[in-house]
């Protein structure tokens, strides 16, 4: 009986490098002793986790961005089978990024190593046929959202709904103030949080056209500020730049270097009185946190015609998605300029009404999220690992 269980994992981006350190808390806690390495970030890293890469490396957007660095990370996952087929770990965990994770938990499952995949693939917004190769490639899907594992159920596929890990972490009761505090945020002036994304492509689709609409905003607030988390250096290099390029470096900006990761991002969006932010799990954060918000999204010309293609929802945003309305603006692709940006994020700001509207609807989603998701997530995981007797 081996006492310390293999565990290796692979977390596509800062995002799911936090969800999966949720994970991984709830597997200490069980199983002390657990060994886990494969690609994850900082988060993981503080848990003991091994990474042969940085969760960087995935961090793709879109499928133009996966093209161009096809041959980066097809060279990856060759040599992740190629060593996890000669030395076997004893389960696999997949964190979000399917289209990287799905071949590689094909390779492995038929290898013989048990496979789970946390974090459903969006099958119900978007790439419905991608459930054939869930059926072949996973043992057991782990679910984010409580409509999800009908899905996968009818299909075959064994799933559990865990719950969103953000909405047991994240307080039901937001402190903005205590927030500001620990960030350094100056007191008694408005705050705009700007979140352009944690990837390189998003940062340069996004982060011009963010800072051209502060830029407009700034006219028409002089005390506003605009509060920018920065998930590493090579992103803060990079929004630095754009500044000077954009002539825009006279606007109050307050920048949250990459010292406290993913964390840094949630107390900036605690912090804040209304949030930028580009699609992705982030808007759910500002959901949990109570915040109204301005989604925009931009990808190369090529992904959003075929994603356009076949797209099942008219929305993008999740706090969207979870409540089948569009109770937050989206602007996507050319829609989401300055001009178009500014006007709404005034609405999220000055509008009263319309903000405690907005607070009420993410209260009730936050309570439908919260479960248990670390123990929950754990429990399904070992109970695979002994059923398969590699513990």
């Amino acid at each position: 009986m081996k006492t310390a269980p293999q565990i290796a994992m692979v977390a596509g981006e800062a995002s799911s490098d936090l969800l999966a350190a949720y994970v991984l808390d709830g597997m200490q806690q069980q199983r002390p002793l657990i060994q886990s390495f494969g690609i994850g970030g900082t988060q993981m890293i503080q848990r003991g986790f091994l990474a042969d890469w940085p969760s960087q490396k995935l961090a793709v957007h879109g499928y133009w961005d996966a093209l161009i660095h096809y041959r980066e990370l097809s060279s990856i996952r060759q040599q992740l089978i190629q060593r996890w087929s000669q030395t076997p770990p004893d389960l696999f965990v997949g964190c979000d990024a399917p289209d990287f994770n799905l071949g590689l938990e094909l390779a492995l499952r038929r290898a013989g190593v048990p496979t789970v995949h946390f974090i459903s693939p969006s099958i119900w917004a978007w790439r419905g046929e991608r459930i054939k190769k869930i059926q072949q490639a996973v043992d057991l899907m782990l679910c984010l959202f409580p409509f999800e594992p009908a899905i996968y159920q009818n299909a075959g596929v064994k799933a559990l709904y865990v719950g969103h890990p953000l909405a047991s972490s994240i307080p039901l009761q937001p402190n903005p103030e205590q927030a500001r505090q620990q960030l350094g945020l100056p007191a008694g002036q408005r705050v705009l949080a700007i979140m352009p994304g944690s990837r390189q492509g998003e940062m340069k689709r996004l982060g011009p056209v963010f800072i051209e609409t502060a830029k407009q905003l700034q006219v028409r607030d002089r005390q506003l500020v605009f509060a920018v988390p920065l998930s590493d250096d090579a992103l803060a290099r990079s929004f630095e730049e754009l500044l000077d390029k954009c002539h825009a470096r006279h606007l109050n900006w307050f920048t949250v270097k990459p010292t406290l990761g993913a964390i840094s991002s949630h107390r900036l969006i605690e912090a804040s009185d209304a949030v930028l932010v580009a699609s992705g799990t982030a808007t759910l954060e500002c959901a949990l946190y109570k915040k109204p918000m301005v989604i925009a999204y931009r990808v190369a010309a090529p992904t959003y015609y075929m994603m356009k293609r076949m797209a099942y929802l008219p929305w993008i945003g999740l706090p969207n998605i979870l409540l089948r309305e569009f109770a937050v603006p989206e602007f996507v692709q050319a829609a989401a300029t300055p001009e178009a940006l500014s006007l709404a994020c005034l609405k999220a700001l000055d509008d009263e009404v319309y903000r405690e509207s907005l607070k009420n609807k993410w209260q009730t989603l936050h309570e439908q999220l919260r479960r248990p998701t670390a123990s929950l997530a754990a429990d399904a995981i070992l109970n695979l690992l002994d059923t398969h007797g590699k513990t």
